[in-house]
Parts: structure tokens; C-alpha cells; sequence
């Protein structure tokens, strides 16, 4: 019969699919995004450039309310993670996604820091002087390069 004959398993497809399961089906890995709960309170090297008036004015917030698990000039600390890191660049945090960790809380994804719970007290002008704060430090570090990442900024 032509038409039952049923298709050979292809091994090298089978064996890729397991390969790929095996190492954590895409998991954000430490090796990718460096160690997490180091002991050093600061996990990434961050240079503080001179910043705008809006941006200042988010340092004052942030140090105020974020500092203390993101560290100085958000550069991690043994309570959360660095702010200027890769993993935040505008493309792929969006700045409406300090909006929503600030209201919402974040569940772990990225670190092995455990969840981030709402922080109380902020206003919507306050997230987005903490926003542009970050911005700033981000690509004055090297995190991304195209100037419309600082779009926090412009206000």
C-alpha cells in the first residue's frame, strides 16, 4: 500500500529537540547574564556620567526607594539585580516595565533574587524620573547606543 507507509523518525531532529530540552528549553542561564547573590555588593561595574536635571532628580527617587536591593547607581547589590545590564536595555525592558515591577511586583525570571513586591508610595512622575535616571546611566555604560532609548528623558 503507497499511502500508508508512515515516515522515518528523524533521528538528528529527535536528538537536536533533546539536546535543546536538556540544557533548559532557552532558561536565562548565570553564564549569560553573569553570577547572581555574590556576596560583593556590587555586581556591575557602573560609571555615574554627569546627568540631566530630570535625571538627578530620578537619582534623588531612586536612591530613596530602590537603592537599597538595586544598589548605588543600579549597580546590583546581594538583594537584587543590576539596572544597567543588558537585560534592561529599552528593547528589551520597555520603560513601561519599571512602571508595572513598581505596581505589580516581578516574579523571578532573569536572577536568583526571588520576587521584587510592589514599592508603595510612588506616583506614576516619580517611576519616570526613576525611568530616565536609569536610562542615562544605561547608555552612558555601554548598555545600548541609539539615543531614542532616552525617551524617558524628554519630558
Amino acid at each position: 500500500m503507497m499511502g500508508s507507509r508512515r515516515p522515518r523518525l528523524r533521528w538528528p531532529l529527535v536528538a537536536g529537540l533533546v539536546c535543546f530540552l536538556a540544557i533548559g528549553c532557552g532558561e536565562d542561564s548565570e553564564s549569560e547574564y553573569g553570577a547572581t547573590g555574590e556576596s560583593d555588593p556590587q555586581i556591575a561595574t557602573v560609571t555615574a556620567p554627569d546627568l540631566s536635571e530630570t535625571a538627578l532628580q530620578g537619582r534623588e527617587v531612586f536612591t530613596a526607594n530602590c537603592s537599597e536591593c538595586h544598589g548605588t547607581n543600579a549597580a546590583g547589590s546581594s538583594e537584587g539585580p543590576p539596572l544597567v545590564h543588558i537585560i534592561y536595555e529599552p528593547g528589551h525592558h520597555a520603560d513601561v516595565s519599571f512602571h508595572i515591577a513598581v505596581r505589580q511586583g516581578v516574579r523571578q525570571h532573569h536572577w536568583d533574587f526571588g520576587v521584587m513586591d510592589p514599592v508603595e508610595g510612588l506616583s506614576n512622575q516619580d517611576v519616570d524620573l526613576i525611568v530616565c535616571y536609569v536610562r542615562e546611566l544605561q547608555y552612558a555604560n555601554g548598555v545600548f547606543s541609539d539615543p531614542s532609548g532616552l525617551a524617558a528623558c524628554q519630558s
